[in-house]
This record gives structure tokens, C-alpha cells and sequence, in this order.
């Protein structure tokens, strides 16, 4: 069993990878910390600090996926945070409209990115560096009257700091967290084995049943162990919940839906793709579009945490969210990753900023730290790329 084990995980390193760095940042923190870490508060402080960044990693996966990059969403974000903020305080706007208003404002903002990208064939690099350099004076501008716009909404507030409310009222665990949690235990046990089942029905290779069973219970006591420990506090927050959605459903088109294999088609061969009668630029334009629809959602999640607008919103959210897609096993020569991966990568990520924010890691230094651990993702995809091959 011990060298299956083994086998496995040589064969398998690239998606586990990011697992083993998590449980090392995680011990790490944990023991500096005197067990803070993994305290109730810090864990359900943890999933919303991740929110704005985990939805962008998401939709900088299939980004990467596509051979392309978007240098464009950190200050966009900050930028549609600012527009959702001026609606609402200064044009008194209700927060639904808002919310429509700013998605569209992002929706478009992809595209147009998608478009001079595909069809007049600027470089993703420089279309989106044009863009970042736009929205950070568009934030300045939009900002500059009062520097910060404050946000006296409570309803759109509740979005970054709020939680689910619990239906069954009980004061000493929150009983609609744990269900959820449960839920999602039982979806996860029911794709696993019909996975598997799957697999075996064509002849692929599969693990043996005693590996299966044990790698089900793992990722279920984890899962169970996050959500009541999420539900011993104030349960579930919007944020994390938001984030299970964006995912869920990234992981439905993705890995179920024609439009998911045309995107890692694309990404994997283009030019057979193209001969496939795959329409290269309009899997360009959905995902850039799709992008812009994440920067926008990231914007509110982030506008809405902090209660405010600043002139530095989205300050190296793109970093993060490159460096999320990268830890999660995104590949940087395309066709290959993980929407789900890169919210694992996304929790990696914000574990070693709230981990060196406890043990008081100057803010100098903890960018240096995320700049090597940009880095070494790259240099991990580089050689497990090449013994792959």
C-alpha cells in the first residue's frame, strides 16, 4: 500500500503538489503561532480574505488555459469596486441594480480585451498591461474627490462580512453550515465513484479500491473538519459561499460541457483546434469575457469587505491571482488546470498572508515571499512538465 502510495504521488505531482504545500504552510503557521492559525476565528477570517482573490484565480485559470494572461484585473477590480461605491453613495442607486450595472460594466471590459486580443491580434500581455495602466487612472480619478469613499450600505457591506443565517436558530452551532458541509461531502463521494466508474467502463487505469477509499475519507474528514469548524464560529460567511458557487459552476463548464473541452483544446493544440472547426476567437472572447465577469464580482466582494473605495484597491490582485492559477497546477504552456485546483491555490496563497500577518512578517518582506512563491510555482510546472513528457 506504502509504495502505491508512492507511485501515485510521483505520477500525480503536479496536482498534489499544492496540497502538500498548504498542510506545510499550515503546520508551519500553526506551530509559530501557538495554534492560532487554525483557530475558529482565523479560519473563517481565512475564507473571506481568500474570496476576492479565489473568484479571479478562477477565471485567470482558464486564462492561462488558453495560452493568454490578464494584467488588467487587479486595478479593474479596484476600479468596478469605486463605480459600485459612486453608485450607491453618490447616485443613491439600489444595491441590485449595482450589482447588474457593475456586471455588465465588467463583462464588457473583458470582451473588449477579448476583442483586440483575437481579432485585432494585440498581445494579451500588452492589451491587458494597456488596461491596468487605464484603470489605475480611472480609480485615481474616481477616488479623488474624497480619496475614499465610504459605503453606508448595510446590505452590500453584509456581502464581504456577513453569514448565511442559520434556519434552525440554534446558539451553539450553526446547523445550516454543517448541512451544507454534508452535502457537499455527499456530491464529492457520488462524482469520486461515478468517476471511477467511468474510468474502469473504458479500461483506464484507476486506484486500488483500498487507496480509493482512503483518499474519499481524507478529503471528507477535511472538508468536515472546515465546515465545523466554520459552523463553530458564525458559521458559513457570504463570501465563501459565493466562492463554492463561482466554483461549482466553473467546474460544471469546464469539465462537462462542450465549451470546456473547445477551451482546453484551444489551449492544448490551436492550430488542430482550429482545423477542428473550433472558433478560436470566440472561445478567446467568452474567456476574457468570463474574466471580466470575475473582476467584477471580485471588485464587490473586495468594496464590500473593506465598506469602502480607496485609490489602492486591486493593488496586485493580478499577482495573486497568477500565483493562485500557477499553485494550483495551471500550466504556463497552456491546456492544462484545474478550476478547482486553483482555489486550493487561491487558499494557499492567502494562508501565507494571513499566516506572516500573525506572526508579524513586515509587509516589505511578505511581498518578496509572494514573489518567490510566483516563482517557484513556475519552476515546479516547468520540471514536472518536462518528466511528464
Amino acid at each position: 500500500m506504502f509504495n502505491e502510495l508512492k507511485t501515485i504521488l510521483k505520477k500525480n505531482i503536479r496536482e498534489y503538489g499544492m496540497y502538500i504545500a498548504l498542510a506545510f504552510i499550515m503546520l508551519i503557521f500553526t506551530i509559530l503561532t501557538d495554534g492560532l492559525f487554525l483557530s475558529a476565528r482565523n479560519i473563517s477570517n481565512l475564507f473571506n480574505q481568500m474570496g476576492y482573490i479565489a473568484v479571479l484565480a478562477v477565471g485567470m485559470t482558464l486564462v492561462i488555459v488558453i495560452r493568454h494572461i490578464d494584467l488588467s484585473v487587479g486595478f479593474g477590480s479596484g476600479f468596478i469596486g469605486a463605480i459600485a461605491a459612486i453608485l450607491m453613495m453618490r447616485f443613491n442607486f439600489p444595491i441590485i441594480p449595482t450589482i447588474l450595472i457593475v456586471f455588465i460594466i465588467g463583462i464588457a471590459i473583458g470582451l473588449m480585451n477579448g476583442f483586440f486580443i483575437s481579432y485585432i491580434g494585440i498581445p494579451a500581455f500588452v492589451a491587458t498591461l494597456a488596461g491596468m495602466m487605464i484603470f489605475r487612472g480611472a480609480l485615481l480619478v474616481s477616488t479623488e474627490g474624497t480619496g475614499t469613499i465610504i459605503i453606508l450600505n448595510d446590505k452590500f457591506n453584509g456581502i464581504g462580512n456577513g453569514y448565511i443565517p442559520d434556519i434552525f436558530k440554534n446558539e451553539n452551532i450553526h446547523i445550516t453550515t454543517l448541512l451544507i458541509g454534508f452535502v457537499i461531502i455527499l456530491l464529492y463521494i457520488f462524482s469520486e465513484i461515478r468517476s471511477r466508474k467511468n474510468k474502469m467502463k473504458y479500461q483506464f487505469d484507476v486506484l486500488s479500491v483500498k487507496i480509493f477509499t482512503l483518499k474519499m475519507l481524507l478529503i471528507s474528514v477535511i472538508i468536515g473538519y472546515v465546515f465545523w469548524t466554520l459552523a463553530s464560529y458564525n458559521g458559513m460567511s457570504w463570501t465563501f459561499l459565493i466562492v463554492l458557487i463561482v466554483a461549482f459552476i466553473y467546474h460544471i463548464i469546464a469539465t462537462k460541457t462542450p465549451l470546456g473541452r473547445h477551451i482546453y483544446a484551444v489551449g492544448g493544440n490551436p492550430e488542430a483546434a482550429k482545423l477542428s472547426g473550433i472558433s478560436i476567437n470566440k472561445i478567446t472572447l467568452f474567456v476574457f469575457g468570463s474574466m471580466g465577469l470575475l473582476t467584477a464580482l471580485s471588485g464587490i466582494l473586495y468594496t464590500s469587505r473593506f465598506q469602502s473605495a480607496t485609490p489602492t484597491a486591486g493593488t496586485l490582485f493580478e499577482l495573486d491571482a497568477i500565483a493562485a492559477a500557477y499553485v494550483g497546477g495551471v500550466s504556463a504552456s497552456g491546456g492544462v488546470g484545474k478550476v478547482t485546483n486553483s482555489i486550493v491555490g487561491a487558499l494557499v496563497m492567502a494562508s501565507l498572508i494571513n499566516g506572516m500577518n500573525l506572526i508579524g512578517v513586515g509587509i516589505s518582506y511578505q511581498y518578496i515571499i509572494r514573489g518567490a512563491v510566483l516563482v517557484a510555482a513556475v519552476v515546479f510546472d516547468i520540471k514536472t512538465r518536462n518528466k511528464a513528457s
